[in-house]
């Protein structure tokens, strides 16, 4: 039975709305916070309490730079007007109608005295996380497409989008801490409601425009919107990128059995629909241990081989399961390599013309293949030289295998000072020992 999370998006989603609802949904708010120190961010230490909204308890998830900046009156304040001085939108979940709000291209044009970041300064700070390498590669991913979204908004170069310094540390703690949390979860497929985008209008830099805002309609693209009729903004840019990013369907919740719920809560709650994103996690139930997947090949014998990082990475960041590469010999003798992508059927689209663009093979093969896969769950195990993470894999009610997560014990290892594999041998002893 395959690991699958359900977005139920009925009132939007937001950045922080993501990460509440998995907190609230069992993932450890230490193990994320060990994740973004290492991503050595000034201001970026965060939070998260227990909220009512609508009545219902959920998990409020805070960025401690965003609450600095509105407790000092920093001058972050993008287009405010009278309505007060919240400086991001993906935090202030939930606005009044009418409220001016900040959807800037954060191009630092206009405000080039305030530090800010490239997207090749917030890469090299992933670079140094503590995300596996496909983690690594699919937070990078995320933010080039929204950089991507924002540049084509405001016919602005790729290279010269810059986030504002508080505004860079939220997209950094947003997206990096939920590409992390969903490995934490050991998710093997997402799905999405339809998005309830809300209605009404926003105030941006460059004057009023309906909602969804013109970057996050641009990250909307192919995903299916409603309105419920509130005149509000309930689907930011942050949103819209994780939860499109993610899913390979919408629809109803789909055949499953959930084992854990969480809900994440926006800034404010008013009357009506309550401002919460639901997310529910657990095995898909009724379609066995078989999966249905599309494998892509191709082979290349004539890339500059820098070229091969960049596309697994985006790659990832479109969506594919697995990506990785064989060396092969090729016609007249030449030495090439074999590109195999692994993704659900209904990526292959979006995933060839990546290949396409991205490399210089002018043709790629696919096929629709049946997978078996084990039913797998993460548990933590509590071992002398501290908590490590473990896959375990079962056939039926059978354990077949228990594997300690390598990053956390590489992390234990360096930590102490002691060999990776004597702290993998402490794991598995810690293992076997609890059961």
């Amino acid at each position: 039975m395959s690991r699958m999370l359900y977005f139920d998006c009925f009132s939007g989603a937001s950045g922080d709305m993501v990460l509440g609802a998995l907190i609230d949904a069992g993932l450890p708010i230490d193990e994320l916070r060990r994740a973004l120190g290492s991503l050595a961010v000034d201001g970026a230490a965060v939070s998260a309490h227990r909220v009512l909204r609508g009545g219902i308890s959920a998990t409020k998830f805070v960025v401690a730079a965003e609450l600095d900046a509105r407790r000092t009156g920093d001058a972050h304040d993008h287009g405010h007007g009278p309505h007060g001085s919240d400086h991001d939108h993906d935090h202030d979940h939930g606005h009044e109608p009418g409220e001016p709000h900040r959807h800037e291209p954060h191009s630092g044009a206009a405000r080039g005295e305030e530090p800010h970041r490239s997207l090749a300064d917030i890469g090299r700070l992933i670079d140094g996380s503590s995300l596996t390498p496909s983690g690594k590669a699919r937070a990078k991913a995320l933010f080039e497409r929204l950089g991507e979204a924002e540049a084509s908004v405001h016919q602005v170069p790729l290279e010269r989008i810059h986030l504002h310094e508080v505004g860079a540390v939220d997209s950094i703690v947003d997206i990096v801490g939920t590409v992390f949390a969903l490995e934490w979860f050991g998710v093997d497929r997402v799905v999405a409601s339809p998005l309830n985008v809300g209605g009404g209008t926003v105030r941006c830099q460059h004057g009023v425009f309906p909602v969804p805002a013109p970057a996050t309609v641009r990250l909307l693209r192919g995903v299916p919107v409603y309105s419920s009729g509130i005149d509000a903004e309930l689907v930011t840019p942050t949103g819209a990128l994780l939860v499109s990013a993610y899913a390979s369907s919408y629809g109803p919740v789909p055949p499953m059995t959930i084992d854990r719920i969480g809900y994440g809560a926006g800034d404010r709650d008013g009357p009506g629909l309550p401002n919460l994103l639901r997310v529910l996690v657990g095995g898909a139930a009724g379609q066995g241990t078989h999966q249905r997947v599309v494998v892509l090949e191709c082979e290349i014998d004539d890339m500059n081989p820098q070229l091969f990082g960049v596309l697994m990475e985006r790659l990832y960041g479109a969506g594919a399961l697995e990506v990785f590469f064989t060396p092969v010999q090729m016609k007249k003798n030449r030495p090439g390599t074999l590109v195999t992508v692994v993704a659900p059927p209904e990526r292959r689209q979006s995933l060839s013309t990546i290949v396409f663009r991205e490399t210089t093979t002018i043709g790629v093969r696919y096929q629709d293949v049946d997978r078996e896969c084990l039913e797998r769950e993460i548990i933590s195990v509590e071992t002398p030289l501290g908590p490590v993470r473990f896959k375990i894999a079962r056939l039926g009610a059978d354990v077949v295998n228990a594997a300690p997560e390598f990053d956390d014990c590489a992390r234990l290892a360096a930590e102490r000072g002691l060999p990776v594999k004597q702290v993998q041998a402490v794991a598995m002893k810690a293992y076997a020992d609890r059961t």
